[in-house]
């Protein structure tokens, strides 16, 4: 049998496997997150004297304990590219249940932007679809101030 010289070669295709990889680890005092203020201390210890833009995830457990703690995207003065892809990558690797992000303004304000409010729905809709709730989304300013998207309706 004759082959034909216009044949396409065979596809080479990888063989992965995936490992998480723990950094370090925190004590955190307050074991289930119930409220914003259970959870707005998490934020706080990673964001709140940035000097950029950055996204964490809080990965929790059916019983809303927290489980791991990522950061996702690490921005410039006044903004970060996060997409759901990488706040869920870390969620799914840990089985988590639910999950909530923080992000720091530099500027200390805590004013939810457009695209704040936007990119949580897009969020919560992709969690829906994985069945991986978003719980809230936390913006982090400075001395002490906070806004939970989900205290004001917003989520």
């Amino acid at each position: 049998m004759k082959k034909d010289k216009t044949e396409t070669p065979a596809k080479r295709i990888q063989i992965l496997s995936l490992r998480l990889v723990r950094e370090g680890s925190i004590l955190y005092q307050t074991r289930k997150i119930s409220s914003p203020k259970d959870a707005v201390g998490i934020g706080q210890q990673f964001l709140e004297d940035a000097d950029r833009e950055q996204v964490i995830v809080c990965c929790l457990d059916t019983k809303n304990q927290p489980l791991s703690i990522s950061v996702v995207s690490m921005g410039i003065l006044n903004s970060s590219l996060i997409h759901p892809r990488e706040i869920f990558k870390t969620a799914i690797l840990t089985n988590a249940a639910s999950l909530i992000l923080y992000h720091n303004h530099p500027s200390g304000e805590t004013e939810p932007s457009t695209e704040d409010i936007n990119i949580t729905k897009r969020i919560k809709e992709a969690g829906v679809l994985m069945s991986i709730e978003l719980i809230d989304h936390i913006i982090i300013g400075s001395e002490g101030r906070y806004l939970s998207l989900k205290e004001e309706g917003l989520l």
